[in-house]
């Protein structure tokens, strides 16, 4: 294992003590699903080469898709490519009339990364790339760097609000010869999706559009285009916690969010999208549901059906949907192990033998879904190494015969009250349907 530094170390144990998934560091507890994180690799380079992708993460709440989508995300920024990154939630969607999916964009948007800044806020470092180089290209061809910006946004005005886009980034660049922060300030937040009125983009930049629900899908291959344009070999856009839009009690604003998925996977499958890649996070549920899930929507399911060859231990991953395997036990060991190596250090490291008590005794109390969904155990791992490593002569064979471990239930599903999967969904008083009707 490659030498941790601090920082990796402290990010690592802070997240996993908090059953949250560490943005930094992952490759030193990976383990397991080598096939599927080769098959997107495959991925991101198709992506650099420019084509597109698109991939459903499925998984059971607490097996690991949150850490698989991040896992690749730094795949991703080392191919050199951009990623956007963002949980739904219901206050945030793909498709939206209330602000919803412009929500989602901002977040996105305040999430972009890049290698040299995987943390986030890297929107003003890719415009400023951009900018450069083609100051850099202008002296080189002896021409103005206004004009080298225009014959490089020139295609963008071919595009679904190119136009508008275009003028965004050349104000910026007025703002940056003029030494008008405020300008620059304002194209910036124009391009995170920031205004929430026409009226105060048209005073800031002069631009009669803004980013809105209606075309946050039009703004991401805008975006997909202009990191390449700025020297990246594309965009990923990354979204977690899907099963948001399954939670959605409006028929009609899950299949607005459904088509809305189905126009991506269409563009991406067609060949209509470049350099642009997207991840979807669900459980099963929220694929395969046929009430309120992805397959409720038949045009989806028809696409999104896994190939009937692929059964009795055959796999087949070159589909849209990824199904996560669960770890094994030997996994969760070998997991155990690099969080050791992580938090201890060599002189003082826990034994093999602790160890196996240690997944011996949660498997007594909790059964398989001690490594199946394993993010309570490995919470409980860390506070006891934690625990060892602040109470010096502390025995770690007392400490696991102390250990509570509870199975990680999740709470994915637990406000939906309709009824169980197979029978008729209740009819919702929301506009399109009679909530009750009695004789």
């Amino acid at each position: 294992m490659s030498a941790i530094k601090r920082r990796e170390r402290d990010t690592i144990v802070q997240a996993l003590r908090a059953g949250v998934v560490p943005k930094l560091g992952l490759q030193h507890i990976q383990v397991g699903r080598v096939r599927e994180i080769e098959e997107l690799v495959k991925d991101m380079e198709r992506l650099a080469d420019g084509g597109a992708a698109i991939r459903f993460i499925i998984g059971e709440y607490g097996s690991g898709k949150t850490f698989f989508l991040n896992l690749i995300r730094l795949v991703a920024l080392e191919k050199g490519l951009v990623v956007m990154s963002a949980d739904l939630a219901p206050d945030r969607r793909i498709y939206a009339t209330g602000g919803q999916a412009r929500a989602l964009y901002a977040e996105m948007a305040r999430n972009l990364s890049t290698r040299t800044k995987p943390d986030g806020g890297a929107m003003a470092n890719i415009v400023e790339r951009f900018v450069s180089q083609a100051h850099r290209d202008a002296e080189l061809e002896e021409k103005q760097t206004g004009e080298v910006i225009r014959q490089r946004l020139a295609h963008f005005e071919e595009m679904t609000g190119g136009f508008e886009f275009a003028t965004v980034v050349r104000r910026y660049w007025e703002g940056h010869e003029t030494g008008d922060e405020d300008t620059k300030s304002a194209a910036l937040r124009w391009l995170r999706g920031e205004f929430a009125t026409r009226t105060d983009a048209r005073a800031a930049l002069g631009v009669r559009t803004i980013i809105d629900d209606q075309n946050v899908y039009d703004q991401l291959k805008l975006m997909s285009a202009f990191v390449c344009s700025a020297g990246y070999n594309g965009l990923l856009v990354s979204l977690d916690e899907m099963v948001n839009l399954f939670k959605l009690t409006s028929s009609q604003a899950r299949n607005a969010n459904y088509e809305q998925i189905l126009r991506i996977l269409n563009d991406v499958l067609q060949g209509s999208a470049e350099n642009l890649g997207f991840l979807f996070g669900g459980t099963p549920e929220f694929l395969m549901n046929t009430r309120r899930g992805l397959y409720s929507y038949e045009a989806l399911q028809s696409r999104l059906s896994e190939n009937s060859f692929a059964r009795d231990g055959r796999v087949d991953l070159s589909g849209p949907v990824i199904r996560l395997a669960n770890l094994t036990p030997e996994d969760l060991f070998v997991l155990l192990s690099n969080i050791r190596v992580v938090m201890q250090d060599a002189d003082n490291m826990l034994p093999d033998e602790a160890l196996h008590a240690f997944m011996t005794h949660c498997s007594q109390r909790i059964g398989e879904a001690y490594f199946r969904t394993p993010r309570n155990t490995v919470t409980a791992f860390v506070n006891m190494l934690s625990v060892l490593e602040q109470n010096p002569g502390t025995n770690w064979f007392d400490l696991i015969e102390e250990l509570e471990v509870q199975p990680d239930g999740g709470d994915d599903l637990s406000d939906i009250t309709d009824d169980p999967v197979g029978s008729k969904e209740t009819p919702k008083a929301d506009g399109d349907e009679l909530s009750r009707f009695k004789l």
